[in-house]
């Protein structure tokens, strides 16, 4: 039997977690909403979007929270991938010019 895939995006903070959710036989990315930011808030989340039939691949931007969300997932038997934002593919259309850099 073929599990149904959810995308759960992760924007982690150190004090909150914003969810959304793409479904991959869709092209809707819906918002969930915001949990906190402990690996039991992450846990609760888990608990409520699982579901027999449903594969969860969570993703977050690498950032200052580190990696331990992502041991935290993969532990616990779940796919989890962190995205460099650097290593993004952009069109050069993409690309702001004349914006000053915030580092």
């Amino acid at each position: 039997m073929n599990k149904i895939v959810h995308y759960i995006g992760l924007d982690v903070h150190k004090e909150s977690i914003a969810v959304s959710i793409a479904p991959a036989h869709s092209t809707e990315v819906r918002r969930y909403g915001i949990i906190g930011g402990t690996l039991e808030a992450v846990d609760k989340l888990v608990k409520k979007l699982a579901q027999q039939d449903l594969e969860l691949r969570f993703a977050y931007e690498a950032g200052p929270c580190g990696f331990v969300l992502c041991r935290h997932l993969r532990h616990k038997g779940l796919h989890c991938e962190v995205i460099a934002p650097s290593l993004i593919p952009k069109k050069a259309s993409d690309r702001l010019s004349g914006i000053p850099s915030c580092h």
